[in-house]
């Protein structure tokens, strides 16, 4: 196996925000899946769930949750009823984080030319998450409640893999802690049980090269940013 096909799937891989309507096979599906189910978890507990949505199950929910997004908008105090189950993000924000949070922001709406004061533009294009940016397939990853922390460390690995599983068959993604706030809905549509919780989602399928959202690249910090070398 050569290290660049692999560098090459990481390196292009990226959050895709506009869809083709291509289908994905289902075989092509579960393969991407069992690729990714070789994800290191401590003591091999494998503790990813995944549901897949497509036709009228991802229509239905997509419905469900773009109606309740328009009605928390429209009387803000419901926002308190469909709370996030772990802090995805830190409750304060602080530098460095805060300012890559706001270059990735500003970029982006600047690109789809959404000012700041455009409160419309912006629920809008929020929304597309709820629409999963028109993918054919959208993913929701759950975990057992009586897992701990680390169970959330494997399952960015397991995640990982799809994306560049993904990637190694020409699909894209983009993975989703937007629906993270919807579990009261998303869990009973999708079976979910009363002991799982919801991690993210993720939506799939084939990249709309022509759409000018997919022109946004998110810089990365070099190497030695991040990196304390000890000898």
């Amino acid at each position: 196996m050569s290290s660049l096909s692999v560098d090459a799937a990481i390196t292009s891989r990226m959050s895709v925000r506009a869809f083709t309507q291509q289908t994905v096979e289902r075989a092509l599906i579960e393969q991407i899946l069992q690729v990714a189910s070789r994800a290191p978890s401590g003591t091999n507990c494998q503790p990813w769930k995944v549901y897949v949505l497509q036709g009228a199950s991802r229509a239905t929910l997509v419905e469900q949750v773009c109606a309740t997004h328009d009605a928390i908008r429209a009387n803000p105090a419901l926002a308190a009823e469909y709370a996030e189950e772990y802090d995805y993000y830190p409750q304060k924000w602080v530098s460095p984080y805060i300012d890559r949070r706001r270059e990735n922001g500003w970029g982006l709406y600047g690109l789809l030319g959404i000012g700041k004061a455009d409160k419309d533009k912006m629920h809008l294009q929020h929304q597309r998450n709820y629409h999963f940016f028109d993918a054919p397939v959208g993913l929701m990853f759950t975990v057992d409640r009586v897992m701990g922390r680390g169970s959330l460390v494997d399952y960015g690995a397991f995640l990982q893999n799809i994306m560049v599983a993904a990637r190694g068959h020409g699909l894209h993604t983009c993975p989703q802690a937007a629906w993270n706030g919807f579990s009261r809905i998303i869990l009973p549509h999708i079976g979910a049980g009363p002991d799982e919780m919801l991690v993210c989602g993720m939506a799939l399928g084939y990249a709309d090269e022509t759409a000018v959202v997919n022109t946004f690249h998110t810089p990365r910090v070099p190497v030695q940013d991040f990196t304390t070398w000890l000898g």
